[in-house]
């Protein structure tokens, strides 16, 4: 007989003592709980990042691939395990972002196969399942690498074997699993290096770490979530980060500053406003609250409703994303059938146009902290009048989304794995839409190498990794994904690593900034840049006459518009 457990977030008396057989019911139940406690340690897991970059975002791609997987079961009565096993797995698959969200799916699609069509699963079934996921992850990468979240899944499994051997009991199991998923991701820096130099954790083994506690948690009785919407100081409130991506439903936002009349119960005003809309933030400073939220059309004005009722309203903006949006459409040039269509994977506006520019069919937004998913991919292309579709993902977190996409489709797709900005437009001045498909995706792939690429960001966290020292709020610069410069100013930091990626005996430098960088700033650094690698122009301004010819450099700068970088630089 299965446990017909009933979810419910809240703490108490432990909900079963011993556990031996568990429906399809029962699998969701266990679903929404692993969801909601990685929910609430997803900014814990975020911050497992191996290079001190503003961009982790390891648990918020485990996050939306799991919220994906549940919302495929949400309002399913299937009381068959292994049925609703496959509905979990399928979900995963179309909602998987980033690298960790689609070996995440993987996992699902292993477990599922193992269930077949089960009507109900023991502590034997169980291991087995366990079994087949950790398999059919390690099979879904190519070059698999210990000390990530393969090696947790790994480990579980063989624990729950072991375990199996002792009890038959599923409660006791998942005791020894959570244990076991706790040691193993305490050990992923001695298997891989580079966790080791940067001192954290492995972070996709950690979110599968939280998915198994939040289960047991739930079983055992134990709280599963914070406070969804807590009150921080007002300088802490960062509602840039929260207009970088706006979800369908997002229609109206609204900051409203205003003073209540008397105590303001927190807990009430953010359950209200959970009512109302979402991308929800309170902040409180002096004796004034700044609340900023998210809304659909038919709710456009009950955010002011709201809160006029509860003080005195000092000051509001609203605004309307819709419109926003449409200002940042691109006409893309259209496609033919039988021609070569190609879906690119931008992060910023100002690249997404030149992309454009070069022919592309399809911008799906994204980079990093905003991987987008399978389901997104494959939306990207699947209307496009032609069977014929490449995809540059531009980003290495979303090579494995990408190539997701090419299964779950009747055309013939393939990915050219660019993993960067540069490598994609390198890869594009290769595109003859009516060439071959196959000599056409060769061509793009030999492009990759044409191109290096630079980032310059602002550091989260002190840290030494590749020799490299560095404190928090420094300048860093990362070359083709390796830290290899820390300064004190962006003109620094941007010299020097053109310097480590030998610019001097390139010929072309172009640089992409970002939406957080003034342009008055972006011409003061440039300036110094082509002080030390002259153009034609600049060089003939200093040497009327030069005695002998001079290395020079062809300097592009670009709006790009993406987050977190202040450049990505191209260097050929």
């Amino acid at each position: 007989m299965s446990s017909n457990l009933q979810f419910s977030s809240s703490s108490g008396e432990p909900r079963v003592t011993t556990l031996a057989l568990l429906d399809g019911q029962d699998l969701k139940v266990l679903i929404e709980a692993a969801l909601t406690w990685l929910k609430t340690n997803q900014e814990t897991v975020n911050a497992l990042n191996v290079y001190p970059v503003p961009d982790g975002d390891t648990g918020t791609n485990m996050l939306l691939t799991m919220q994906a997987a549940f919302n495929e079961i949400q309002n399913s009565g299937e009381q068959n395990i292994g049925k609703m096993a496959h509905a979990i797995a399928q979900g995963a698959l179309l909602g998987a972002r980033g690298n960790s969200g689609v070996i995440l799916s993987q996992l699902w699609r292993g477990f599922a196969r193992a269930l077949d069509n089960l009507e109900k699963m023991d502590a034997q079934i169980l291991v087995n399942a366990l079994k087949e996921a950790s398999v059919t992850s390690y099979k879904g990468v190519i070059r698999p690498v210990e000390g990530t979240i393969l090696t947790v899944a790994k480990d579980i499994s063989i624990v729950a074997e072991n375990s199996n051997a002792k009890t038959n009991d599923i409660l006791q199991i998942l005791d020894y699993i959570v244990a076991e998923a706790d040691l193993s991701v305490q050990r992923t820096p001695e298997l891989l290096p580079d966790l080791k130099k940067a001192g954290v954790v492995d972070a996709g083994g950690k979110g599968l770490f939280y998915l198994f506690e939040g289960m047991l948690r739930f079983l055992k009785g134990q709280p599963l979530e914070a406070a969804e919407v807590s009150v921080k100081p007002l300088s802490a409130m960062d509602l840039d980060k929260i207009r970088e991506k706006i979800e369908p439903g997002q229609d109206f936002e609204w900051v409203i500053d205003f003073q209540p009349i008397g105590e303001l119960d927190s807990n009430k005003f953010s359950d209200g406003l959970k009512k109302i809309g979402t991308s929800i933030q309170i902040g409180e400073g002096d004796g004034m609250y700044r609340m900023h939220i998210h809304v659909p059309t038919q709710n456009r004005d009950l955010p002011l409703d709201y809160v006029s009722k509860l003080g005195t309203i000092l000051n509001w903006t609203g605004e309307n994303l819709v419109a926003q949006m449409e200002k940042a459409k691109i006409d893309l040039e259209p496609v033919s059938p039988g021609q070569i269509g190609v879906v690119v994977v931008s992060p910023g506006l100002g690249i997404s146009k030149i992309f454009a520019s070069l022919h592309v069919s399809s911008i799906v937004e994204g980079g990093q902290t905003m991987n987008p998913s399978t389901e997104e991919i494959v939306r990207a292309f699947e209307n496009l009048p032609t069977d014929k579709i490449i995809i540059l993902p531009n980003n290495k977190n979303i090579i494995l989304a990408a190539q997701a996409a090419t299964t779950v489709t009747l055309k013939k797709v393939i990915v050219v794995p660019s993993k960067s900005v540069p490598q994609g437009l390198s890869a594009m001045l290769r595109l003859d839409k009516d060439g071959d498909l196959d000599y056409i995706v060769a061509d793009m792939t030999k492009a990759l190498q044409d191109a290096e690429t630079g980032e310059v960001t602002v550091a989260t966290r002190s840290v030494e990794i590749n020799g490299v020292h560095v404190e928090a709020g420094q300048v860093i610069a990362l070359l083709n994904g390796d830290l290899v410069e820390a300064a004190s100013t962006l003109d620094e930091a941007c010299l020097g690593l053109l310097e480590k990626a030998n610019t001097a005996d390139r010929e072309r430098i172009t640089l992409f900034y970002g939406e957080n960088i003034s342009r008055n700033e972006v011409n003061r650094i440039v300036d110094k840049i082509r002080a030390v690698y002259p153009s034609p122009s600049h060089e003939s301004a200093l040497h009327e006459s030069p005695k002998q010819e001079s290395p020079s450099y062809e300097i592009e700068v670009h709006e790009g518009g993406q987050p977190h970088y202040q450049f990505i630089i191209s260097i050929e």
